[in-house]
């Protein structure tokens, strides 16, 4: 989660919502990345998609099964349903988003009938940072404009 943390601070620091995502497979790191929505005019390109796509080309193949998400905030349901059909064994996040989030929020997306694949969820680690980031980089974009 310290990885994903990182990157989200990176995404912050480049203007970009500050969420951080970590693809990881047989205890090695496959993909990080952070948001890049603003950077690629792409709002498809959160987090968890950016390192799904680029740990499915790194490894060659379209699932991901065995492979552990850690993200520092609640997936949305967009997010949710690339996790799913990734086949993504565990998904960890840390702070939730009662707004936007789909996993224990929201849609619940998991929990749907139509859901092919649920990952084993793992919430709240390092809530209390993941949550700081976020406040942290939204008052600041309050105070310049």
């Amino acid at each position: 989660m310290d990885l994903a943390l990182d990157e989200a601070r990176a995404a912050g620091a480049r203007g970009e919502v500050p969420i951080g995502a970590v693809l990881v497979l047989d205890g090695a790191v496959v993909a990080r990345s952070g948001n890049r929505t603003r950077e690629l005019n792409d709002v498809t390109a959160h987090a968890e998609v950016a390192v799904i796509r680029m740990a499915c080309e790194a490894l060659g193949q379209e699932r991901l099964t065995g492979a552990d998400l850690y993200v520092t905030l609640e997936p949305c349901t967009m997010c949710a349903g690339a996790i799913s059909f990734a086949r993504i064994r565990r998904l960890y996040y840390g702070a939730e988003d009662p707004k936007g989030g789909a996993v224990d929020n929201g849609v619940r997306f998991f929990m749907q009938p139509t859901c092919h694949h649920a990952p084993d969820v793992y919430s709240s680690l390092q809530e209390t940072v993941a949550a700081d980031i976020l406040r942290a980089f939204f008052a600041q974009r309050r105070e310049t404009q």
